[in-house]
């Protein structure tokens, strides 16, 4: 029996879902053909049928030729997220199944076999070609934040597939800030299956063991893209004094202490439980007498240092995300300005210097930039050893650079 073929497109009728439509402005699909998965609502000049939020849609150039399937969101700058550039091929559960045991998959070449001490980034939204969706896995609990309405909307059948690919002991759901104002998401943390994981959580990385607080902690409660830049700074740091700012649950400062040799790091963060858990961890690791901890705003402590005698031969800057949005990204670099002009300032000549920005608004271009002003109005020469990004399992897509987030930058501090 032949299958009826619909007479727009040529293709049978049941792959050709009569979906509400989105045509974009004249001279605005370019980005969209190239893949890029964020149509904002600037591109957008009109919807045709009825979009519920979260609704898949088909994108279309205000010449009517079709770009990509996506889901619709009109509470969210972000119009649309597409997912399939293949007309043929819906949102459905056989495409996010694929998707996911892509994301694994990469995963398992990566790491090799999940063990439960493993913690690594199992989907990285954009990356993993599933905008919205980030994923975590800590041993046997997954960490899951979604920042996209329609596949908040979808969560059971994710919660499905992961439990049927992965066996998880417990999903646990993290927020992210500015997620309601963003998505109009009305969302709180807070178990989604199975156990709650316990607290602390322990995981071995880079062969150090830490207890982490996954259901309340920074992120998801720990900072895995920074596991290999982690490793790279303990090469630099035999018999120096450290200073680790934003030190959080102690990853940079364990690292130098353990791998690195460090004569001594002094951790720096606003958070006492934070602090807590990296003076447990240090214990755990057999050098708690090498690390002081300080609780203190950043920019504070540094001004403080900075009035001393006190002076270190290695800094570690990695603050917390300064620009949420574009209009935010002017404040942001003066931020960086004066945060990396008071590092420069008590690190001794010669020494080190690692320093970080995890807003994806700023570029890397602006980031470098902002490293040299700040070493000039510091009086200091500095020089540019490496310049790298996220860990390996967060994947960035090549056709959305914005979720390139991650620099991180080692220095010599002249």
């Amino acid at each position: 029996m032949t299958a009826a073929m619909d007479v727009e497109t040529g293709l049978p009728e049941e792959a050709v879902l009569k979906l509400p439509e989105v045509i974009l402005k004249p001279r605005n699909a370019l980005p969209f053909f190239n893949h890029h998965p964020w149509v904002y609502q600037g591109a957008v000049q009109q919807v045709i049928g009825e979009a519920a939020p979260g609704a898949e849609v088909l994108l279309r150039s205000d010449k009517g030729q079709f770009i990509a399937r996506g889901l619709f969101n009109p509470f969210s700058n972000i119009r649309v997220r597409l997912y399939s550039w293949n007309e043929t091929l819906p949102l459905d559960e056989a495409l996010w199944s694929s998707r996911l045991d892509d994301a694994i998959a990469l995963r398992r070449a990566l790491h090799g076999e999940f063990t439960p001490d493993l913690a690594c980034r199992l989907v990285n939204s954009e990356g993993d070609l599933l905008s919205g969706l980030t994923i975590d896995r800590y041993g046997d609990w997954l960490l899951v934040q979604l920042t996209s309405l329609a596949l908040y909307e979808r969560k059971d059948l994710f919660l499905k597939l992961l439990q049927e690919k992965l066996q998880p002991k417990g999903i646990w759901l993290r927020t992210e800030k500015g997620i309601r104002a963003a998505e109009g998401l009305e969302v709180a943390d807070g178990l989604l299956a199975g156990e709650p994981p316990p607290r602390p959580l322990f995981i071995s990385e880079n062969g150090i063991r830490f207890g982490l607080d996954v259901a309340e902690g920074q992120k998801t409660g720990f900072f895995l893209d920074q596991r290999e830049n982690r490793l790279f700074f303990s090469q630099f740091v035999r018999g120096a004094k450290v200073l680790d700012m934003f030190s959080y649950t102690g990853g940079f400062a364990l690292n130098a202490l353990v791998h690195g040799g460090a004569r001594e790091v002094v951790a720096v963060d606003v958070s006492e439980s934070a602090l807590q858990l990296a003076r447990s961890n240090a214990d755990l690791n057999g050098v708690g007498d090498r690390l002081k901890t300080l609780k203190s705003d950043g920019f504070k402590a540094l001004e403080g240092i900075a009035a001393t005698d006190e002076r270190f031969d290695a800094v570690i800057l990695d603050p917390p995300k300064m620009a949420r949005h574009r209009a935010g990204v002017d404040a942001a670099l003066r931020g960086y300005l004066s945060l990396n002009q008071l590092a420069m300032n008590v690190i001794k000549p010669g020494g080190w210097l690692l320093t970080c920005s995890c807003s994806g608004h700023v570029d890397q271009g602006m980031f470098l930039e902002v490293l040299g002003r700040a070493a000039i109005q510091a009086g200091r020469h500095l020089q540019f050893l490496a310049v790298r990004g996220p860990s390996s399992d967060h994947p960035r897509s090549a056709h959305c650079l914005e979720s390139d987030y991650l620099k991180c930058v080692m220095c010599r501090v002249v």
